[in-house]
């Protein structure tokens, strides 16, 4: 009797890797390695969200909440995005509370997207983006990012369209670059999405995180892409609780309604009790925003300090906590050879470039670090990357 033997992993599963940025913080705790790789602030999270999670712990919040989003939170995220986007949304129709923007931007694709479809995604690009894509069975097609303004080309983009494409991603402030999309770039994305009917999917998580006068500028508010756009965001960077898992999802009635059957059926919810410390999370005043821009205008002074005393060239951020660094002339073979010195011989951890690209070559010469620390975390960060001169001299 012949026995049948089969694949045991799947096509979709077999097409990616693990995440490369969360490989980094493991590799930085073995090593014992300043951990400048994975997006995590090392410093506190608002006093307001404590006491307000406190409380709802000790109020007995422990069961499931509605499936898409406690309605105090819902309806204190839809105040909230009136008065900063400008965006009028029902927080019975179109708001989804997911389990942070990760698995929103995945309960989006599974609830938009069918097999055959394409979703552009500009690159270099957040790591998920092209994995979401495989998962919900549609191809990726990557429009390029050109240096060193790191903008699309609008002919490479208008290529890119075409009767099978179904969604575009524009992260914007941008991860891993700092890049923020200005409103003309916004506007040609908007032309080409009504042109050819396309969804547009918006990662806007570090919207309060902007430098030197850039301004956060919503797709959704654009004319004609109020219910094409779908808005991803979450607590995790601009409140400093990247660990409490708590996202959400602005769309048209139609598709959050697509939008939250898929998500029930992913997560069910979200964590109940940090919903309501997401109700003080909205309602704290604008003056907040305004401080956490200054007191991240400040780290990234003293990182680029480091990488100028260094000698690491950087593309400057305009938003978002992130350098993308050049490390062509240390001569190194590939990004991950001199990404494992870093974090081997020198003590500080960071994410090759390549894990930003659909082809890994493409960001040999590339690193990133992640500057959401504390002075003295990057105080002692820069000490260690000055062994670099050493090793140079």
């Amino acid at each position: 009797m012949t026995q049948i033997q089969r694949k045991k992993t799947s096509s979709k599963a077999d097409s990616f890797t693990e995440s490369v940025i969360r490989e980094m913080t493991r590799i930085a705790l073995q090593h014992g390695a300043i951990n400048l790789s994975q997006g995590f602030p090392d410093f506190p999270c608002p006093l307001e969200l404590k006491q307000a999670a406190y409380a709802a712990i000790a109020e007995d919040v422990n069961q499931y909440a509605i499936t898409w989003g406690d309605r105090p939170f819902r309806e204190a995220i839809a105040t909230k995005v009136r008065w900063y986007l400008g965006l009028e949304v029902d927080p019975e129709r179109q708001i989804t509370v997911t389990c942070g923007s990760t698995e929103a931007m995945a309960a989006t694709m599974l609830a938009t997207v069918d097999a055959g479809d394409e979703v552009i995604i500009f690159e270099p690009y957040y790591e998920n983006y092209g994995p979401d894509a495989i998962l919900a069975n549609a191809t990726p097609r990557y429009v390029k990012l050109h240096p060193p303004e790191w903008t699309f080309d609008e002919l490479e983009l208008r290529q890119a369209f075409n009767a099978h494409t179904k969604a575009i991603i524009i992260n914007t402030p941008h991860n891993p670059l700092g890049k923020v999309f200005t409103r003309d770039e916004l506007s040609v994305i908007a032309d080409l999405c009504q042109q050819w009917d396309v969804l547009a999917f918006t990662d806007e998580i570090y919207e309060h995180i902007l430098y030197d006068g850039a301004k956060h500028v919503a797709l959704a508010t654009l004319p004609g892409m109020d219910d094409r756009t779908v808005t991803i965001n979450g607590l995790s960077k601009t409140y400093s609780v990247t660990g409490w898992r708590v996202g959400y999802i602005l769309a048209s009635p139609t598709l959050t309604g697509a939008i939250r059957k898929v998500h029930d059926f992913l997560t069910v919810g979200a964590p109940a009790p940090l919903q309501r410390a997401g109700v003080a999370a909205m309602q704290l005043p604008p003056q907040y925003y305004d401080d956490l821009a200054r007191l991240y205008e400040q780290k990234r002074k003293l990182i680029l300090q480091t990488l100028d005393a260094v000698g690491i060239p950087y593309f400057v951020p305009q938003g978002a906590y992130y350098v993308w660094a050049d490390i062509s002339h240390f001569g190194y073979p590939t990004d991950v050879d001199f990404t494992y010195h870093l974090i081997k011989e020198i003590g500080v951890a960071v994410v090759p470039g390549s894990s930003f690209f659909s082809d890994p070559q493409k960001g040999r010469s590339f690193i990133r670090f992640c500057f959401s620390k504390k002075p003295e975390t990057l105080a002692a960060a820069q000490e260690r990357l000055f062994k670099l001169l050493i090793a140079d001299s």
